[in-house]
């Protein structure tokens, strides 16, 4: 049995170079990295890519762009003794070697693998605790239910961020699995209260639409833009500033005509979030955020939060977020206001003109309370000591 307060090495496996240049999904696999590493833990991160993400086409993985850019955010962290890059399927890695990585996972007492990313057995056999680590709840389980392999198998735990997954009155299936529940950790030392704003705008950063949509019991779980069009009128309704930075495919004609034609700002993410360091200051930078959310997460009522509103928070950044469930779990009304109608963002918007700089302690303080990864995690790796 591990000791829960122990110096543990923990193997961490996630998304970083596979889609390069999205400073907000690096950041969620850093929040482990870096947590877990300032809790005293030796942690290592290894990130499998297949040899079709591989940027140009031909590039060896140090000469390609993911290469690069992984380089890049290692050295930015100090985690480039700590680190591989590993062509999916061979011993090929950038970083730490083949060998280097096969030693840490002999050695290896907690997997957390984001998305069960890591399948190379030679590097999970000796790992005793495998735990699956679910950022996308709703969609895995109901890609899984339809025989879908979304990498369950082979994991001793299974944790999700969907804080209603396996309530009677969450219509998510569970898939034969008891799922534990975690909030996203924020490395607050690296989010530290934000300064003067310089977009003065309700924000957000991230894409239209996401890997595809599910159906499940006569309910289609979508996407952002489900989620967003009945909010289009949003800018013409308040004198409040909308600025997106989202990746929307320009074949997606009638939306950004709607988007245009209703006053909706929008900036290319790659340009104020296409690193780790430039998505911070994007978030630090704004007013607030207003956070959609994927229909999925709003129709399944799965409790999901999105990491990227916790770094507002963080920042003293207040948040107006579509109502996931989450507020079951997270205390609303000062700092984070929760909507389902156009009439609740607007009454959330004069809240914060009434007493903003109140929302905007708030806003620290519930990450303090709620998202600070020494809590996060030190209870997430003590819920892993306890047997499956």
């Amino acid at each position: 049995m591990i000791m829960p307060r122990s110096k543990l090495t923990i193997l961490v496996s996630g998304m970083i170079a596979a889609d390069p240049h999205q400073g907000g999904a690096t950041w969620a696999v850093l929040q482990y990295v870096l947590g877990l590493r300032d809790l005293g833990h030796r942690v290592f991160l290894i990130e499998p890519i297949d040899v079709a993400k591989v940027q140009p086409v031909g590039a060896t993985l140090a000469d390609s762009i993911n290469g690069r850019y992984f380089q890049r955010v290692m050295a930015d962290f100090g985690l480039q003794e700590s680190a591989a890059l590993l062509l999916a399927g061979s011993q090929t890695t950038h970083g730490a070697y083949y060998d280097r990585c096969r030693e840490i996972a002999a050695e290896a007492d907690i997997l957390i693998n984001i998305s069960g990313m890591l399948t190379d057995n030679r590097l999970l056999q000796k790992v005793p605790i495998r735990a699956y680590l679910d950022l996308d709840p709703a969609f895995i389980q109901c890609w899984s239910e339809q025989g879908i392999d979304v990498r369950l198998d082979g994991h001793t735990h299974f944790m999700t961020i969907g804080q209603a997954i396996g309530n009677p009155d969450c219509p998510v299936p569970t898939c034969g699995r008891s799922w534990i529940k975690t909030l996203q950790p924020i490395v607050l030392e690296h989010w530290p209260v934000a300064g003067p704003i310089r977009n003065d705008a309700l924000t957000t950063v991230g894409n239209w639409r996401g890997y595809g949509s599910v159906n499940h019991r006569g309910i289609r779980y979508g996407q952002k833009a489900h989620s967003l069009r009945p909010f289009f009128e949003l800018p013409r309704r308040t004198n409040e500033s909308f600025l997106l930075a989202m990746e929307i495919h320009a074949g997606e004609t009638a939306d950004l005509r709607q988007l245009d034609h209703h006053g909706w700002r929008r900036i290319n993410p790659r340009e104020v979030a296409g690193t780790p360091a430039a998505y911070r200051r994007f978030i630090q930078g704004s007013k607030a955020e207003f956070g959609i959310a994927k229909s999925g997460y709003v129709l399944s009522r799965c409790g999901w939060f999105s990491d990227r509103s916790a770094c507002y928070l963080a920042s003293g950044r207040p948040v107006i977020a579509q109502q996931t469930g989450f507020s079951n779990y997270l205390p609303t009304g000062w700092g984070l206001l929760s909507f389902e109608t156009a009439e609740n963002v607007i009454a959330a918007i004069e809240s914060l003109r009434s007493d903003y700089l109140r929302h905007r302690a708030a806003a620290r303080e519930l990450a303090e309370q709620f998202f600070d990864s020494r809590k996060v995690l030190s209870h997430l790796v003590e819920l892993l000591d306890t047997p499956s």
